[in-house]
């Protein structure tokens, strides 16, 4: 709740997470609304004229798709002849989808809630080391959201199946920052053993393009060719530079992301 002196009582924040589009979300919010106004109602928390203190409602989405539903229950109702389109409920949220913000420009806020969102969308398991570092700097005075963030960060690590990673339980943003760096470490030696392990160029160029998929996701089209055809001693140098790249362009250059 935020209180406006100069205006009005209160504004009412109604927050929503969503991890998947529901095409019906408009309506659920206006039912919120509703339910919310009757209560605040039963217990007398209306403006001091008896109007209703006004309501924000927002959605917050973090799925994998972009948001797709409408942001209005008026649009779920089609259009209808004269008189009755006038009594169309009308009633929009707010609607905030993380997939909407580009890593660069989270990057640019600096804040507390990019954070968040970049995290839940980390270009690899290195940019989110490089995140602990920061909340680890912002949050040296806050012990209690430095533990909520750890055990929150560990959780959503675990949950994404592609990474397929075991932390022990820690509340603690160093030490799982440091237990984050032995795991891609662990990978590293292991992809790299697998390729020593076949004899040969092309079991290094295997584990080379396992553990750049782990790292960046997808490996485009020119990387895997480039790999294809290096010589083996190419493709060692290569297995030693990921652990530590950022991106794609720092190991292969310009042009291969």
């Amino acid at each position: 709740m935020l209180t406006f002196a100069e205006f009005f009582a209160a504004c009412y924040l109604l927050l929503t997470f969503q991890s998947r589009v529901d095409r019906y979300m408009a309506l659920r919010m206006m039912v919120y609304v509703g339910l919310l106004y009757q209560d605040l109602i039963k217990r007398g928390e209306v403006l001091a004229d008896g109007r209703l203190p006004p309501v924000l409602p927002i959605v917050l989405y973090n799925g994998s798709q972009r948001w797709t539903a409408s942001s209005d229950v008026f649009d779920l109702i089609p259009p209808v002849p004269r008189l009755v389109e006038q009594f169309k409920p009308r009633l929009k949220y707010l609607l905030i989808d993380e997939n909407a913000y580009t890593d660069g420009e989270l990057a640019s806020l600096n804040n507390l809630v990019a954070a968040v969102f970049r995290i839940e969308h980390p270009a690899s398991l290195a940019a989110i080391g490089v995140l602990l570092g920061l909340l680890d700097e912002w949050l040296v005075d806050r012990p209690d959201l430095r533990r909520r963030f750890a055990l929150w960060i560990r959780a959503t690590l675990m949950r994404k199946a592609e990474y397929r990673i075991v932390l022990p339980r820690m509340d603690d943003l160093q030490e799982l920052n440091v237990m984050l760096a032995e795991r891609l470490e662990e990978w590293a030696h292991a992809y790299k053993a697998e390729g020593k392990a076949e004899g040969k160029a092309e079991g290094e160029a295997l584990a080379l393009q396992k553990l750049l998929q782990k790292r960046f996701g997808t490996v485009p089209s020119p990387v895997l060719a480039m790999i294809s055809t290096a010589s083996l001693e190419q493709v060692d140098l290569w297995l030693d530079q990921v652990l530590d790249a950022a991106s794609l362009e720092e190991i292969f250059g310009a042009g291969k992301s």
